[in-house]
């Protein structure tokens, strides 16, 4: 039999290669490569028993699949409850509230659930404080603080709970692992152990996950392949609002977010974020706009702003913050070669408020807007909302569910809108009894609509 070579596995996405490579050509990672011994062929491999298998059409659903956390803007987000047997990763900067918000999610489960918490991080005493302060007493919630990952398993295994949550898997040892806690091999393992658990004994687990400094999770990537969901707790430091965002989402949709708002009593839901986002606007300032976007299945409300100012540096400065520089450069430069204004001299600043950030292309047309009005310093009128993608022509172009966005900003009393003339056809304005559609072609359409008023 031929010798087998050993070959290198990269230990963030798993690419393997002959030789030792410096940077991994597949996620451009430095130093990841480690040698591993190969797979044996299939030829060389014993015979393994054939296993049934079974029509789709002949598995059974189950009624009771999902568990509610007591939170309906939670449950939204996983896409209708927990459900049984999933795997969710929650991650987060430090002190962001995820301990938090999972401990207040185990008071609710723990009424009629068996819960256990496992912590590699905090004492039991340390918990307890924490669980006095947030009000946590649930009967059938159970703590362990350990970080040994056989021990973990093993009273899971004689507990038999129905939830349990792991806080967080960076703590977690494998001793067969061989490497320090938090390393690449040890939550690679230690995440293949317990999903594989929980598939096995059809237990919802949570863990939660470390974040670098960049702010992505902490660990091989192949971790967020693995579980089922992969959710992120965002918020600003000097902000007491929360949002949790949906990255990947096995048994619901994507890019749904929940509001929450740190109290002292821990996180509470916040139902109408769109009123939120606004309840601070100022009347009358030039350089504001209002913009409905989607999160998911849900039509928010958002403030942008932009600050047109005379530059004191060779070469003006632009910042954006919650939006993309480079779409906003684009911006400036198409109202500068299709509208004729010019910011070449100009500073040029736009903030989204309430730290929430916008990728959405309908996003386009109201940041415009705020920028041409904040270089003539004239407001746009406080009742006016703008919807709209624009093209490099300066057309603006169609966005999806534009009826749900409009209705949601008649909801909280705009009673102006400007959307792209494409989507008139899709809308019957007879619903609409306090809302004036406006349909604009281009930016310059836009424009003389915001200047007419």
């Amino acid at each position: 039999m031929a010798k087998t070579k050993d070959v290198y596995l990269c230990s963030e996405c798993g690419y393997e290669t002959p030789k030792w490579l410096g940077r991994c050509p597949s996620c451009n990672s430095w130093n990841t490569f480690s040698q591993v011994s190969p797979i044996a062929s299939p030829a060389g491999r014993s015979s393994g028993r054939a296993a049934p298998v079974s029509s789709i059409g002949s598995i059974a659903p189950q009624d009771d699949i999902r568990y509610h956390t007591g939170m309906t803007e939670l449950d939204r987000v996983l896409g209708g409850g927990l459900v049984k047997g999933s795997v969710v990763l929650l991650g987060g900067d430090p002190g962001i509230g995820k301990s938090t918000l999972l401990l207040q999610i185990c008071q609710s489960l723990g009424q009629s659930l068996r819960v256990l918490y496992v912590s590699g991080e905090e004492s039991a005493r340390q918990l307890k404080l924490r669980a006095e302060r947030l009000q946590v007493d649930a009967k059938n919630l159970f703590v362990l603080c350990c970080g040994d990952l056989d021990t973990v398993l093993a009273t899971i295994r004689a507990e038999r709970p129905q939830v349990v949550v792991i806080d967080s898997i960076q703590t977690m040892v494998l001793p067969e692992a061989g490497s320090s806690a938090g390393s690449v091999t040890q939550v690679r393992e230690c995440t293949n152990a317990l999903l594989a658990t929980a598939k096995e004994s059809d237990i919802s687990m949570v863990l939660v996950g470390h974040v670098t400094k960049e702010g992505n999770l902490a660990g091989p990537r192949i971790m967020e392949h693995m579980v089922d969901a992969v959710f992120q707790f965002e918020g600003e430091q000097h902000h007491s609002y929360r949002m949790l965002r949906a990255a990947k989402n096995r048994y619901g949709a994507t890019n749904e977010i929940a509001v929450f708002e740190m109290q002292d009593r821990g996180l509470r839901q916040v139902t109408n974020p769109s009123a939120m986002l606004l309840s601070e606007r100022p009347a009358g300032v030039s350089g504001s706009c209002v913009v409905c976007v989607l999160e998911g299945s849900r039509p928010i409300l958002a403030e942008v702003q932009a600050l047109i100012t005379r530059s004191g540096f060779p070469s003006p400065r632009r910042m954006a913050t919650g939006f993309d520089y480079n779409r906003m450069s684009l911006l400036l430069a198409v109202l500068e070669k299709r509208a004729g204004y010019t910011f070449a001299n100009l500073d040029a600043y736009v903030n989204v408020v309430g730290g929430l950030r916008l990728d959405e292309p309908a996003t386009d047309l109201p940041i415009a807007l705020a920028m041409v009005s904040g270089l003539r310093d004239k407001p746009i009128p406080a009742d006016m909302l703008a919807i709209g993608e624009i093209g490099l022509g300066g057309e603006v172009r169609s966005v999806l569910r534009i009826e749900d966005r409009i209705r949601e900003a008649e909801r909280l009393g705009f009673t102006r809108c400007l959307v792209p003339q494409s989507c008139l056809k899709e809308l019957d304005l007879s619903r609409f009894s306090k809302m004036k559609v406006v349909g604009v072609r281009d930016i310059v359409e836009a424009l003389r609509s915001i200047n007419d008023d």
